[in-house]
């Protein structure tokens, strides 16, 4: 995880471990975790840009190319997760969102437990082939915000 990370902008999403995301010993099964950071990149980009619809009708999309998982410990049924999901890199056509997935404990300290790097590279819509960062993007990556979005009830 990158604790020393500080970034220009990140969107924090509480969410509740739901029973149907467990194995038979109440764990989070490992898939899930790219569940989880997908649910934090849609959320990032909302805050980033809106509806997804307004790169899709600026004539762009992303498609994940890349996807890598560290954990650290378990997540279980009914545990309060926060998803830190911030930009870690940005290249000509392609860009990495790092969700740092953490345990939120009874006292409000937060454990680690994954970090999810995921690599979009952005398509134009019209021949689905590689395409430059659009400036809807590439201009509100270092727009400064800091949203917690809560979906943990």
């Amino acid at each position: 995880m990158d604790n020393n990370h500080n970034p220009v902008n990140e969107v924090n999403i509480r969410i509740r471990v739901r029973y149907a995301e467990c194995d038979a010993q109440q764990i989070v099964f490992n898939a899930r975790y790219g569940e989880y950071a997908d649910v934090g990149a849609t959320e990032y980009m909302r805050a980033l840009i809106g509806k997804h619809q307004n790169m899709v009708d600026a004539g762009f999309d992303s498609q994940v190319v890349s996807l890598h998982i560290d954990w650290f410990a378990s997540a279980v049924f009914d545990d309060e997760l926060n998803l830190r999901v911030f930009v870690k890199r940005i290249g000509n056509t392609s860009f990495t969102l790092q969700t740092d997935c953490t345990r939120v404990e009874q006292d409000g300290a937060l454990t680690p437990i994954a970090s999810v790097v995921t690599t979009y590279v952005v398509v134009d819509t019209q021949l689905y082939q590689k395409a430059q960062i659009p400036p809807l993007l590439r201009d509100n990556f270092t727009k400064q915000f800091n949203k917690l979005v809560n979906q943990a009830g």
